[in-house]
Formats: C-alpha cells, sequence, structure tokens
C-alpha cells in the first residue's frame, strides 16, 4: 500500500474520532445539566380545580421542573398563593400561573353578566346526575316537597327552574347523622326572581337537576304532579276538550202561493138556448170571488 494511502486514511480516523469526542462531551454536558441539580421548583395543582376556587395549600403541590422548561409566571412557593382565586379550569398537575388567577379578586364573579346572579345549591350525587352535571351545562331544578292537602300529607314533585346554565360544580363529603355522604355543590346562573326561588326551594325541598341537550333551550309549563296521581296513573294536566258546536239552522222563506184565477164564466139561458159570457171584474168582485173560491 502507499504511504500517501496510509496517511491519508490515518487522518480521516483522526478527523472522525475527533467530531465523535465533541459529540460525547456535548452528550454527557446536558445530561449532568440535567441532572445537576438545575431544576426550579414549580406550584401545579394537586388535583383538578374549577374557576372561581379559592386556592388553599391542600389544592396544591410543588414539583420541578428543569430551568429551560419554565412557564412564564410560574410560582415557586405554594404559602405565597393561599387565598388567590383561579380565573380558569386548571388540570390535575397544571403548573399555577399569574394568568390563571384573578386580580380582581372572587374570579367567579367576572363571569356573571349584569342583572344576572349566582346561587348555589346541594344534590347529592344521585339528584345531581350521578355526578355528569359540569360547567356549561344547562339543567331544570325539580323540587320535591311534603304539603299538607286536606288534612293529609301530599309528596308533590314541579318544576322550578329550566334551561338554567350551570357555572361550577363540585364535589365534597359531609356529615349526616352517624354516616358520611358524597354531597354535589353546583352553582347555577339565575335571575334574581330564580335566586330568590332557589333559596326557599333549598330550604324547604329536596332538589334534583334534570340534564338538557344544550341545543333545546325551550321553555314549556309543566303541572305539578303529586304522589296520589302516580299511583292512580294520572297526571295533573290541562286536557284537550273537544267541543262538536251545531252549525245553525237555515230558516227558508216559506214560497208565496199564486192566487188561484177567478172563474167568472157565466152561462145564460134564454128562449131555450144558452149562451157563456165571461165578463170582466171589478176590484171589489175579483175580491169578493176569491173568498167564494176559498
Amino acid at each position: 500500500m502507499k504511504k500517501s494511502t496510509l496517511i491519508l486514511a490515518a487522518t480521516t480516523a483522526l478527523i472522525l474520532a475527533i467530531v465523535a469526542s465533541v459529540m460525547i462531551l456535548k452528550y454527557l454536558k446536558n445530561r449532568s445539566t440535567a441532572t445537576s441539580g438545575e431544576m426550579v421548583p414549580v406550584v401545579v395543582a394537586s388535583h383538578d380545580l374549577t374557576f372561581g376556587s379559592t386556592l388553599k395549600s391542600e389544592m396544591m403541590k410543588v414539583v420541578t421542573y428543569p430551568t429551560v422548561s419554565l412557564p412564564k409566571g410560574y410560582y415557586s412557593i405554594a404559602d405565597s398563593l393561599i387565598g388567590q382565586v383561579t380565573k380558569v379550569f386548571l388540570m390535575e398537575n397544571e403548573p399555577i400561573l399569574a394568568s390563571k388567577l384573578s386580580s380582581a379578586g372572587g374570579g367567579l364573579s367576572l363571569t356573571i353578566p349584569n342583572s344576572m346572579r349566582a346561587a348555589s345549591i346541594q344534590v347529592d350525587k344521585i339528584s345531581g346526575v350521578s355526578g355528569f352535571v359540569l360547567p356549561g351545562d344547562r339543567v331544570d331544578v325539580i323540587a320535591s316537597i311534603e304539603k299538607r292537602d286536606g288534612g293529609k300529607d301530599e309528596a308533590v314533585a314541579t318544576t322550578v327552574l329550566q334551561n338554567i346554565e350551570v357555572l361550577a360544580a363540585g364535589e365534597k363529603t359531609q356529615q349526616q347523622g352517624d354516616k358520611v355522604i358524597q354531597v354535589q355543590s353546583v352553582t347555577l346562573l339565575v335571575d334574581v326572581a330564580g335566586a330568590q326561588t332557589l333559596a326557599l326551594v333549598s330550604r324547604e325541598a329536596k332538589l334534583q337537576l334534570a340534564l338538557r341537550n344544550p341545543t333545546d333551550t325551550d321553555t314549556a309549563t309543566i303541572a305539578s304532579v303529586t304522589k296520589s296521581e302516580i299511583i292512580a296513573g294520572k297526571r295533573q294536566k290541562e286536557t284537550t276538550k273537544i267541543v262538536y258546536v251545531k252549525p245553525p239552522e237555515t230558516k227558508v222563506a216559506p214560497k208565496k202561493e199564486q192566487p188561484k184565477p177567478v172563474d167568472n164564466t157565466v152561462t145564460v139561458f134564454k128562449g131555450g138556448t144558452s149562451n157563456t159570457q165571461t165578463p170582466s171584474l171589478s176590484p171589489v168582485d175579483t175580491a169578493s170571488a176569491k173568498k167564494i173560491s176559498k
């Protein structure tokens, strides 16, 4: 083999070795950067949070992010966020950023239109449509109440509100006697009259939500239903009555009878011969003739 060929091969191998060494060193440097403690603490949500939530320590946790992946507006100390209010939904492990907190206080209030109110009610998991009610859904509110009717107790169910938007929904545990139950708190967007209605029925009745199709915005007059009507298989509702009206009789004017012609023909016998004559009658004679003909 020629000397020049050997020199060229050695030079090429040396260059490749140098390039490989540089790449290996760069990889090791980046790896050491990622594992050498260059991580920053970031406050994230410990579980899913709805908007309008006032942050508490148990709602947050701290994880570490690499410096190159830090989100803008992050926080490193969870205690500094206690009492702040979220204005957006936060998923579990999502960073809590300054842009996701309300600067005006009470993030939920920012979503309420003028002349409307946010009113909350408590329903159990079953009456809350098994937890499927989510913010943005539309529901009807049905109240079931016991009342005295004619000296006896009667259960009545009535739809008190229709096509109501859900602003927020969440579950919590509550002590009921010697049992712990899951209670769902639902915040609804209503007008002033609707807020008063919810305040009354929340105190006097058991509430249940009926989930609507979002495209169904029609409301209707719905009659209340009682327990006795359900047992009897009847429903208190307005029945459609069909009334048959006999058309008025058409009175037909009686036909005017034409007067019978008056026969004023006379036969005159004279000298054994007869002569028939029809003399003309005067008006008086005509009237007399008519009477005679009748």
